[in-house]
């Protein structure tokens, strides 16, 4: 018996981590989707005597998609979530679509921050002018909050990523856990139960 509560509370454990990771990996999506669907209305004055111009996130294709896809991943974990708190994946709706939430959520925040980080190399605008414009450009005046305020969305996301892909390790670590503990005990259980027995006799 003492054996089955040790295994009983490392399950536990590994759940509230688990738990705790895909909370940490929703909020971070939130913050994320957040903070890059607010970097707009700055504007853009050129040094040059140019017209101002105002750049948005909306501007750049990959930046809306890292907001649509972090919202969407946010709704997906807290989904995945509720199952695994509330259902205990007991329901067979609830084993078939733990799977795909666990699979789709890393894939859209993956995907989505890789797609932002290779549009953040090369910010520009064309400018009312006709000539094209680096958004970040030291010359520019009013840009330097938009270029950190949109890198910061994009490590969150990151961050958010590596989050759902920790829950999923510990998730992964118990089931292998238990499995290897549920095959061993078939062939070594007799042994144990002597072995804690003859501790008891002496």
């Amino acid at each position: 018996m003492p054996c089955d509560d040790d295994k009983a509370k490392s399950k536990g454990r590994l759940h509230a981590v688990n738990i705790a990771a895909r909370i940490a990996a929703m909020g971070l999506a939130v913050a994320s989707a957040a903070l890059m669907a607010t970097a707009s209305q700055c504007t853009i004055v050129l040094y040059n005597g140019g017209p101002a111009h105002t750049v948005t996130y909306s501007n750049f294709g990959p930046f809306v998609y890292l907001v649509v896809a972090n919202a969407i991943a946010a709704v997906m974990i807290g989904v995945a979530i509720f199952l695994s708190v509330w259902k205990k994946g007991s329901g067979k709706w609830s084993k078939a679509l733990l799977p795909i939430l666990d699979v789709a959520a890393p894939a859209l925040l993956y995907s989505a921050t890789g797609a932002a980080f290779a549009t953040s190399e090369y910010l520009s605008y064309c400018s009312p002018n006709g000539r094209r414009v680096s958004v970040c450009d030291g010359a520019l005046g009013g840009t330097r909050n938009f270029c950190s305020q949109v890198r910061l969305a994009m490590y969150i996301s990151l961050a958010a990523a590596g989050a759902v892909s920790a829950a999923e390790l510990v998730k992964n670590f118990k089931l292998g856990t238990l499995s290897f503990g549920d095959s061993d005990s078939s062939g070594s259980e007799s042994g144990s139960d002597d072995g804690c027995a003859h501790g008891c006799k002496h």
